[in-house]
């Protein structure tokens, strides 16, 4: 039975409809203003009055939540932590590797495999390391480090059955020109994180994306740019952000949002297995993580990845910054869609996926649409 929304506040992508509808069944197949609107018959329709619609959330780098891990493995426990995942209005996803044994990261890479050949919300792999600088490791085991290398990079893509979408990498810490074309040939987008990489060094790579910006990286100073700067002064590159308040203090969200752009920057998680578990003690590639407070850190007082949820990074955005909800939708999807060739995705337009977030006037998620069906729905509280 197809479906349609009627009195919501649309956010396409590329325009805001204040009073409009949406018909899908698997796919969207008329968007459009009230004043179009035909009611037709054997149709459910879903009255959004006071609700903003929008393209579902695409997160491109999370190591996990609710206490399942990427690098576990586990292809059901993989696609169980999705299905949780849809209450944050994710809607597309890339789960994300780390620095670990070459066999725990094969063992990662097939399990996803396995896991998107039942879940199309896979829509690729974000390889996070091994192939890092030290200097910037971050929560990355130092033991686990490799040197970008190409034949590897080639087997692992293989094994993942092509999902390789994202590569994490610091291309300062060899001659990084086979790894680099490997990856373009393939369509693997390069990423520069865990890095000290120079200015000069970055403009002589095809990185076009940078890592959790700000974090674990050479930042900028006044007489060299590094990482930060390369991002500020690229005006191709994508920039990621961790928009929780810890990893990046507000003002300095403000300062990426005034350089970059609405059009260059992409919201994540970077969320780990203790997402939505509350306080107590985690894991993160077999080192302790405690959770207190919404922050997770090492032992060593480290920050841990992120117990953050998407809904909030979209708030928050808005709220350190002052854009306009048509920007954060920008930066939560129509970005990610872009970069990564995911064609139906990332927006509201007939011939899209049917994936779609309604939120309330406070920017919770109300529901939450997969390929058209209804996969979160908000229990309303009775008086």
């Amino acid at each position: 039975m197809k479906k349609v929304i009627i009195h919501a506040e649309v956010y396409t992508g590329e325009t805001v409809i204040a009073d409009g509808f949406v018909r899908f069944g698997k796919e969207i197949s008329a968007v459009g203003d009230m004043s179009e609107y035909v009611a037709e018959t054997d149709e459910e329709v879903i009255d959004a009055t006071g609700s903003r619609l929008m393209p579902g959330f695409i997160d491109v780098h999370s190591h996990g939540g609710y206490g399942v891990d990427n690098m576990d493995g586990d292809a059901d426990e993989i696609n169980r932590m999705i299905e949780t995942m849809h209450r944050e209005g994710i809607t597309s996803y890339f789960p994300t590797t780390m620095t670990q044994s070459t066999e725990n990261i094969e063992k990662a890479l097939i399990g996803i495999r396995k896991a998107a050949e039942k879940h199309p919300v896979i829509q690729g792999i974000h390889l996070e390391g091994p192939f890092i600088s030290v200097v910037h490791k971050g929560a990355q085991p130092e033991e686990h480090i490799k040197l970008p290398d190409a034949a590897l990079m080639k087997k692992w893509q293989d094994l993942s059955g092509g999902l390789i979408r994202l590569v994490t990498f610091a291309p300062e810490t060899s001659d990084a020109t086979a790894f680099e074309q490997y990856c373009l040939d393939n369509q693997i987008v390069l990423s520069v994180g865990h890095s000290d990489a120079l200015r000069k060094q970055l403009q002589q790579s095809k990185a076009t994306h940078i890592t959790h910006l700000y974090n674990a990286q050479r930042g900028l100073h006044h007489r060299e740019p590094g990482v930060t700067g390369h991002a500020f002064l690229e005006d191709g590159i994508y920039a990621e952000m961790i928009v929780d308040g810890l990893h990046i203090d507000p003002e300095m969200v403000k300062i990426a949002f005034k350089q970059k752009g609405a059009d260059r920057i992409e919201l994540i998680t970077d969320a780990m297995r203790a997402k939505g578990m509350g306080d107590g003690i985690s894991e993160l590639g077999g080192q302790k993580v405690i959770v207190k407070d919404g922050e997770a850190r090492l032992e060593s007082g480290n920050l841990a990845g992120s117990v953050l949820e998407f809904q909030e990074a979209f708030k928050n955005i808005i709220s350190f910054t002052g854009c306009s909800i048509a920007d954060a939708v920008k930066m939560s999807s129509v970005n990610q869609a872009r970069e990564f060739g995911l064609v139906r995705k990332g927006g509201i337009a007939p011939g899209k996926d049917a994936d779609m977030v309604l939120l309330s006037k406070s920017f919770t998620v109300e529901q939450t649409i997969s390929y058209g069906q209804t996969v979160f729905k908000k229990i309303e509280s009775r008086a």
